[in-house]
Parts: C-alpha cells; structure tokens; sequence
C-alpha cells in the first residue's frame, strides 16, 4: 500500500529541514571576510538559497496515481545557489581585510531577510509536521471502525 500523504510530507519536511540548515549557515557566516580564495585575494561568504521544485514520480507511481484517481507530488530540493548580490561594503580600516581605502567587503547576508526566511521554513515545517499528525490521526479512526 502506498501512503502518498505521508510521501509528500516526508518530502516536505526533509527539504525544509535542509531549508533551515542552509539558513542556519548564512547566519554563522554573516560576518565571515575570508570563505575563499579567487585570484590570490579572499572573498568573503556569499549568501546561499535553496531551491525546492516539484518531485519527478517515477512511472509506476504516476500509474498506480492514474489508476486510483489521484495525483499528488511531493517536493525536492532542485539546487542550492549562490545569492548573485552584491557585496556590502563597510570603512574599516584597521580590519586585516581592508583595502587600500579602508573599504572591507562584507557577506551579502542581510540578517532580516534571513530571519524571515528561517520563520517561514519552521512553519512550513510545522505545517507539515500537522498534516502528517492529521493523516496518521484518520488512519487509526479507520482502524477503530473497522474493529467494531
């Protein structure tokens, strides 16, 4: 027996949890000048976002969907790129990473965007967490009818 709702949110859970790793990364790195190394100078941490699409079924499942009349997907993480924003630049002088104006270039992180990126994953997480316990809670209704 093939239990779709909780495939889709298993899938669900599992890239917002990796949602919430990567979020949790750009915030330890928001300050980080040094995260590598391009053209012999240091470039500071970029941003990283995940990017989440529809899951592909596999052909026996789109069959027994078909069949059963229903079409559900869950959801996978596609990709996890880098954010294309610039760089912030902050006068400090006496950082070791200064340029010769003073100039430090920073984690494109904006800490706000990243807070409410990492409410809006937890409570999709949360979401998903009732949707299972919801599911699992008519499953065992059923299994009560059916013992009377």
């Amino acid at each position: 027996m093939k239990l779709g709702g909780f495939d889709i949110s298993a899938s669900a859970l599992t890239a917002q949890r990796l949602r919430m790793d990567v979020i949790s990364a750009n915030i330890a790195n928001a300050e980080t000048t040094r995260a590598g190394y391009v053209n012999g100078n240091f470039v500071p941490y970029r941003r990283k976002v995940v990017v989440m699409e529809a899951a592909q079924p596999k052909f026996q499942d789109v069959l027994g969907q078909q069949l059963n009349g229903m079409s559900a997907q869950g959801v996978k993480v596609a990709s996890i790129r880098e954010d294309s924003a610039p760089f912030k630049q902050v006068y400090n002088p006496t950082h070791p990473d200064a340029d010769a104006s003073g100039m430090v270039y920073m984690p494109n992180v904006d800490m706000l965007k990243e807070q409410v990126d990492l409410l809006a994953a937890s409570r999709s997480y949360e979401a998903n967490i009732t949707a299972l316990n919801a599911r699992k809670s008519m499953f065992m209704k059923a299994l009560e009818m059916g013992r009377r």
